[in-house]
């Protein structure tokens, strides 16, 4: 079988992935790679930027080599609308358009979620900061192949202010939790199928906390925390749960979409 040839669609402009690469010690992109790379050693990969003409329209131009394509998370809010934003999402319909296997992970979930005809707002029920507690697996979700082998239940590394309020059509939410109803969704647009998560896989707690903790001031100030010592008892969450963390349940996911692409 040939080596997988994957392209990975950066969710961060340059000033927002400085803090990404603090925290992380890689952009967005270059995490999910090497993630892809610890599964997949022989792939091919490649990363662009959807801001950057240049790079889109040559990706575009071989869009049929590729056997799968990822869509990162990332630090804007989608309503915000700016002109970087709406190439994000533009790029996005041009990959819907072409009938690809689609992997989104946060901020991508919610770009391909809108290129496909759906909507994203506020959470509703309030945000992820570093964690998502008690993501469940509903029905539609025991049955597709996203969450084969993986717990019906789960905590997981998590960072989202925003969720995808209205789902495009042919689309279904395969898993929930408690502060966004839509965790796991699975979108069929024409030739094209997208396995979305408004959490990460590719990330670890310890990344997770390093980004809390760069966002503390702006989180205090928006009233995420009652104050100091708020913050400090949900970091300590954190750690606790990251003694508890399974690399294997965390990462099915990324295998599955992985295995997917093979077929």
């Amino acid at each position: 079988m040939k080596n997988l040839d994957i392209l990975i669609v950066e969710g961060n402009i340059e000033q927002d992935s400085k803090m990404f690469i603090e925290a992380a010690g890689a952009k967005v992109s270059e995490n999910l790679k090497n993630l892809f790379l610890k599964f997949e050693p022989k792939a091919n990969i490649e990363i662009i930027h959807p801001g950057n003409d240049k790079e889109s329209s040559a990706a575009l131009d071989k869009i049929n080599s590729y056997d799968g394509i990822a869509f990162t998370g990332g630090a804007m809010r989608l309503n915000d609308m700016s002109e970087e934003i709406k190439k994000h999402i533009k790029f996005a319909k041009e990959c819907l358009e072409s009938g690809k296997k689609i992997l989104a992970i946060c901020w991508g979930l919610q770009v391909c979620s809108v290129a496909a005809g759906g909507k994203v707002n506020k959470g509703k029920n309030g945000a992820h900061m570093g964690i998502a507690k008690s993501v469940k697996i509903n029905e539609a979700g025991l049955r597709h192949p996203l969450y084969e082998s993986k717990k019906n239940e789960f905590n997981t590394p998590a960072f989202n202010f925003d969720e995808v309020c209205e789902i495009p059509e042919n689309s279904i939410v395969l898993a929930s939790n408690s502060v966004n109803d839509v965790m796991g969704l699975n979108i069929n647009y024409k030739n094209s199928v997208v396995w979305g998560m408004q959490y990460h896989s590719d990330y670890e707690y310890k990344q997770t906390i390093n980004l809390t903790n760069l966002r503390k001031e702006k989180l205090l100030n928006n009233n995420y925390f009652k104050n100091d010592d708020d913050f400090s008892k949900h970091i300590s969450v954190i750690k606790e749960e990251d003694k508890k963390l399974s690399f294997e349940n965390k990462t099915f996911e990324i295998r599955n979409w992985l295995k997917f692409i093979k077929d």
